[in-house]
């Protein structure tokens, strides 16, 4: 087994993810223009906005694989409401709901909770709400930190039409087209550090199937959530700074800064061959290993 997949120690990972003419993560507030830093005009995009990317790929992995779906079962998941998947372990373990329950049956709940779903088991989850507040929360092993482009990026706003009305009495006055827009970014490539805790990942019985399932999404994420609005993504680069223990022998920042990229055009950049990507392997702290899972 690789050590990257040990779930008993510690592990820092360097992401690396790129857009072109797409929105990697709109922002709702700016009638969802790409995000950017205000002052340095550095694209950004959002813990949230990668972990649901995983949430939606990671169930896919497992059935590719063939794993026991019932492990792999996402908590945070469009459509279903959190009370009621919180309720139901109430109901597995024979708890009355809205009742103050002991610590040991609450730790019964919530480890049936995370048995059954995987996003639980890596992210964690807050519990204590509606009639399940004795359970809590979980605090995940799996943190992962807000995506950075190497660069400033444009944010481009296109004027869009379509012949479709909304309405009827739009037609009846004679329109024949409505007018839309559409943020792309041309060009971005963008960094994120991933952090593993193997105290956490112990609490929350994370195995070395999750993180191989984990990695493999991170990899292939973006092939299964194609979408216009987004326009080409791609994980770029993936790495993975394994400790020889639970508690680490090295800072992450000194690791992940062993991981660099240099825009190597005259231009703006524009594609990823626009970049130089070195990751320096000399010297590595004892007991740390590197592994290259894309790039």
């Amino acid at each position: 087994m690789s050590i990257a997949l040990d779930p008993s120690v510690k592990h820092d990972l360097t992401l690396l993810i790129d857009v072109t003419d797409g929105n990697p993560n709109g922002n709702p507030d700016e009638g969802n223009r790409p995000r950017v830093d205000d002052e340095t005009g550095h694209g950004l995009i959002t813990d949230v906005a990668l972990k649901r990317k995983v949430r939606d790929t990671i169930g896919l992995a497992a059935q590719a694989q063939g794993l026991d779906l019932a492990r792999f079962q996402i908590f945070v998941e469009a459509g279903h409401a959190l009370n009621t998947r919180l309720e139901e372990s109430y109901v597995v373990k024979g708890l009355e709901l809205g009742k103050k329950i002991d610590e040991a049956k609450a730790a019964k709940a919530r480890a049936w909770l995370t048995d059954r779903y995987v996003d639980i088991r890596l992210f964690g989850a807050v519990m204590s709400t509606g009639k399940t507040q004795s359970l809590g929360q979980i605090r995940g092993p799996l943190q992962v930190g807000m995506a950075r482009s190497l660069d400033p990026v444009l944010t481009v706003d296109h004027a869009i039409t379509r012949v479709t009305q909304t309405t009827q009495a739009d037609i009846d006055k004679g329109e024949s087209t409505e007018m839309g827009g559409k943020w792309t970014v041309p060009y971005g490539l963008y960094r994120a550090e991933i952090h593993y805790s193997a105290v956490r990942g112990q609490q929350t019985g994370v195995s070395a199937e999750d993180l191989d399932l984990f990695l493999t999404t991170l990899v292939n994420m973006f092939d299964h959530d194609r979408s216009a609005t987004r326009g080409e993504m791609a994980t770029r680069g993936l790495y993975v700074f394994s400790h020889r223990n639970a508690f680490g022998v090295a800072p992450a920042h000194t690791l992940s800064a062993r991981i660099t990229g240099q825009k190597i055009s005259t231009g703006e950049p524009r594609g990823f061959n626009d970049y130089k990507i070195e990751v320096d392997e000399t010297g590595l702290p004892d007991g740390v290993t590197l592994t290259r899972i894309l790039g």
